[in-house]
C-alpha cells in the first residue's frame, strides 16, 4: 500500500503574539513545529505500516528550506521518505493555490491509496486544504476522522466525528481522509530514526518541477485578501449575582431588561 501523509510546519501558537500597533503576528523568536492534527495523519499512516510492513509512507509538505526539519522529524517517526515544495513563487499561497500546488505534487508522485491530512492547521484554521486536495484530484474525501475500522482491499471503512456523535462510511480508494486529535496518539522519534532521518535525501520541488507557471501559484493564484489580524478586544468585568434563586432570576432578569434584551 502506498500512503502519502500532507504535513505542515507552524508556528507554535501558544508563543504567538500580535504587534498591538500594526495588528501583525510576531514571529521572532517562534518556535515551530509539526502542525498537531498532522501528527495525527501521520500516526494513522504508521498504524496502517505497523500492520502491513510493505507499507511506503511518503511525507508531502510545502514551505520554506527550514520546513525540511519538520519533514525529518516525521521520518524519525517511521516516514519512508518526504518531498518539500519550496519556491518563492509558491509564497502568499492561499488555500485554494495551496491546494492546486500540493495536489501537483501528489500527481508527479504517482498512483496511491490513501492520503492522509489533518483536519486543519492551527495557524489558518480553515479546514479547506485536505477537501481541495481531493476535489482537485477527483478521489472521494472523508473529514473529521476518529477512528479507522477497517482497510479492506478496495475500501476503507471510518468512523466520522460529528457534534452530537459518529457516522460510519465506507470510501473507495484511493481516498483522503482528514484527522481529528481523538484518532490516535502519535509516536515519539526514536533514536535509529533520528540518525537514519539526519542522513535521509529530502526531494525539494519547485514550480518547474510541478509544470505549473508562476501565475498560477502563491498570491498570484490566491484569490483570497487577508486585510488584517487584531487581538479581539477584551471583554467587559462580568457581574455575580447573589441571594436565593428568586432573587437572582429577578437580578437576571432586570439586567436583561436594562439591556433591551428581552
Amino acid at each position: 500500500m502506498k500512503i502519502i501523509v500532507c504535513a505542515k510546519q507552524v508556528p507554535d501558537t501558544t508563543e504567538v503574539r500580535i504587534d498591538p500597533v500594526k495588528g501583525t503576528l510576531i514571529r521572532d523568536g517562534v518556535p515551530s513545529i509539526l502542525n498537531p492534527d498532522d501528527a495525527n495523519a501521520l500516526e494513522a499512516a504508521l498504524c496502517i505500516k505497523d500492520a502491513a510492513p510493505d507499507t511506503k509512507v511518503t511525507i508531502v509538505s510545502m514551505g520554506p528550506p527550514q520546513a525540511m526539519e519538520m519533514i525529518r522529524e516525521c521520518l524519525a517517526m517511521g516516514a519512508d521518505d518526504g518531498v518539500l515544495l519550496s519556491d518563492r513563487a509558491f509564497g502568499g499561497a492561499d488555500t485554494i493555490a495551496t491546494s492546486s500546488q500540493i495536489a501537483g505534487a501528489i500527481r508527479k508522485l504517482g498512483e496511491y491509496d490513501i492520503i492522509f491530512a489533518g483536519r486543519q492547521a492551527i495557524d489558518g484554521d480553515t479546514a479547506q486544504v485536505g477537501p481541495q486536495i481531493a476535489r482537485r484530484l477527483g478521489i472521494p474525501s472523508v473529514t473529521y476522522v476518529q477512528k479507522i475500522r477497517e482497510i479492506k482491499e478496495k475500501s476503507v471503512v471510518v468512523e466520522r466525528q460529528m457534534e452530537d456523535g459518529y457516522e460510519v462510511l465506507e470510501v473507495q480508494m484511493p481516498c483522503l481522509l482528514t484527522a481529528v486529535k481523538e484518532l490516535n496518539t502519535p509516536r515519539y522519534m526514536t533514536v535509529s530514526g533520528i540518525m537514519d532521518a539526519y542522513n535521509a535525501q529530502i526531494t525539494v520541488w519547485n514550480h518547474n518541477d510541478l509544470g505549473m507557471a508562476p501565475e498560477n501559484c502563491g498570491l498570484a493564484a490566491s484569490p483570497t485578501q487577508v486585510l488584517r489580524s487584531f487581538t479581539p478586544a477584551p471583554k467587559g468585568k462580568g457581574e455575580m449575582a447573589s441571594g436565593s434563586v428568586k432573587d437572582m432570576a429577578k437580578t437576571l432578569v432586570d439586567r436583561l431588561s436594562e439591556k433591551h434584551l428581552i
